[in-house]
């Protein structure tokens, strides 16, 4: 067996795969969305697909929610498949 497959093999037993995802997905945000909206991020989660996004900023969370499907995507390339199902901004 390769490295590559026994660190996948465990990734799935060990049922880390979504907290690899969150650590990925917050990376992601941070270089794709830039300084400013990151500086009115105040906390990013990932659960069950969703991925929860609390903004400081009434019209930034305005913005971003007309940006829902497009974020989604954005996500789901750069992670290579389909994890992110929903966006939720508050």
């Amino acid at each position: 067996h390769s490295l590559k497959d026994v660190l996948k093999d465990m990734v799935d037993t060990m049922k880390w795969k979504e907290h690899l995802n969150e650590t990925k997905i917050r990376e992601v945000w941070k270089e794709k969305m830039g300084t400013t909206i990151n500086q009115y991020t105040k906390d990013m989660n990932f659960r069950k697909g969703k991925l929860f996004i609390s903004i400081n900023s009434a019209s930034l969370k305005q913005e971003l929610s007309y940006e829902k499907e497009k974020i989604v995507k954005m996500m789901n390339a750069e992670l290579g498949g389909s994890y992110v199902t929903e966006v939720l901004i508050r």
